[in-house]
């Protein structure tokens, strides 16, 4: 008699639903965190995640199309709501400012993003579309800034200036060195410090850019 429960189980992996989607880049993750992504085998990966090696084939088609999956899923959750508020005095400018600072640090620093971020950096040359992969979640947050800063400066809050580079001026002031140390292995910043970076960088920047003169 045929194993009509195999044939299902197959079946089911051609294509997974979000549950074990989440449990392969659950399991992928952390194997490739403990082992390199050249140390880690699906074999590996199908047996973190309690499934078969032929259910993992049959929704990850090879090795990197998982850590392409795992890149884009941590990305996805640093990748901050693409709208800001119209900020309507330089307060408020002010506050969302320190709030999207704070947010940022906050999730980029956080362990697994930080070696998430690590994991790219080390696959990048041989797979160009990890770095591509987390380029396109990190423009999202950046391009949210920008619009941010042409929104501010054309309600008159922003002096002159041409905004991608203040949005780079602003990155610039509000990072520093942390997310190198972060990267070479530096401790995560604490909450206090998270505020106030943010709030350092915030209140420097709009003195770059005082209110437009009427």
């Amino acid at each position: 008699m045929p194993n009509t429960k195999k044939r299902s189980a197959a079946r089911r992996g051609a294509a997974p639903d979000s549950a074990l989607c989440d449990r392969v880049i659950g399991a992928a993750f952390g194997t490739f965190m403990a082992k390199g992504y050249a140390g880690t085998s699906m074999l590996e990966i199908a047996t973190r995640a309690k499934i078969s090696k032929r259910d993992l084939y049959a929704g990850f088609p090879s090795k990197q199309a998982v850590l392409l999956a795992c890149i884009a899923s941590r990305a996805e959750r640093m990748r901050l709501p693409p709208d800001f508020p119209a900020p309507k005095s330089r307060n408020m400018l002010a506050t969302i400012l320190k709030t999207f600072g704070a947010t940022v640090i906050r999730e980029v620093c956080e362990p697994a993003a930080t070696s998430m971020y690590r994991l790219a950096i080390a696959e990048s040359e041989r797979s160009p579309d990890v770095a591509a992969t987390l380029n396109a979640n990190r423009f999202v947050n950046r391009h949210a800034l920008e619009q941010l800063l042409v929104r501010a400066q054309e309600a008159g809050l922003l002096g002159d200036g041409d905004p991608p580079r203040m949005m780079e001026q602003f990155f610039a002031l509000l990072w520093g060195d942390l997310l190198l140390s972060r990267l070479l292995g530096g401790s995560a910043p604490m909450s206090t410090e998270i505020e106030q970076r943010a709030t350092e960088a915030a209140t420097t920047f709009l003195k770059l850019y005082p209110r437009r003169m009427s």
